[in-house]
């Protein structure tokens, strides 16, 4: 058998899963009663609020397709049934992230950012959308400035020269922080002559994004389908998790770009 034939096959069985699973206002929320954590029948009954005939009955269904098991007098989730629930949920919070940043997505070049971090967007789920307006119009930079004043360690794609940050990022080196920055290639002598950083790293892209990270804060700047970055918008946040994303989009485009 072909792999495409598998995948198709594989396709079948989630679709039908999903299927199952949805179709069902009950089995939804048994599902997600279960999720939280494991309860007995009247636990169950309770916290729903249906019958206990139709909770025996779509309960008994699930444990037929291997989605919730018995225990002790109580009901689990299967590994395998957790494991798609939670992969429903990431989808969920992408959708959610990609119509709350439309704006910066619409119009974009996003292509260049590696599948591996797109996979992973839903990390993104409390960044914000940072906008400058008519009557601060340099509010972008001038948040990117202060980000960088503020820096312990930086990482950053620089796809475009801008004297202020780079006055700062030379600071920061001559203060021996943990400054690592990837410019254009064909651009790379132009970086060093104004800069006058000794220690710049090329990357090959022709279209690429602006990414900083610090030790506490992480920036995206895109540019848009006519070539020009857009300095009206950025995407930002201390989460954590958007800094985990972000060191590793990083990470990636260097690894894709070596």
């Amino acid at each position: 058998m072909f792999k495409n034939d598998e995948y198709l096959e594989d396709l079948d069985t989630i679709f039908e899963e999903v299927k199952f699973s949805a179709n069902s206002f009950v089995r939804l929320k048994i599902l997600a009663t279960l999720f939280e954590k494991p309860q007995n029948m009247k636990e169950m009954t309770d916290h729903t609020g249906l019958s206990y005939s139709s909770v025996s009955s779509n309960i008994h269904d699930m444990e037929l397709k291997h989605m919730a098991y018995r225990e002790n007098n109580k009901y689990y989730l299967t590994s395998s049934a957790k494991v798609k629930i939670q992969n429903i949920l990431e989808l969920k919070r992408v959708i959610c992230l990609l119509n709350e940043f439309f704006n910066i997505l619409d119009g974009h070049i996003v292509d260049v950012i590696p599948n591996e971090s797109v996979a992973e967007l839903y990390l993104l789920g409390k960044a914000n959308l940072m906008e400058s307006s008519g009557v601060d119009a340099y509010r972008t930079y001038n948040f990117i400035e202060k980000c960088l004043l503020d820096a312990e360690s930086v990482k950053c794609i620089m796809p475009f020269y801008q004297e202020q940050f780079f006055t700062v990022l030379s600071d920061l080196i001559s203060k021996n922080r943990d400054v690592e920055i990837l410019v254009p290639k064909r651009d790379l002598e132009v970086f060093e002559e104004k800069s006058g950083i000794e220690y710049l790293t090329p990357f090959n892209e022709m279209d690429s994004f602006l990414l900083i990270v610090t030790d506490s804060v992480m920036i995206l700047g895109l540019f848009m389908e006519n070539g020009f970055f857009d300095q009206n918008r950025l995407l930002t946040s201390k989460n954590e998790e958007s800094l985990e994303w972000a060191n590793r989009l990083f990470k990636n485009f260097k690894k894709k770009n070596k």
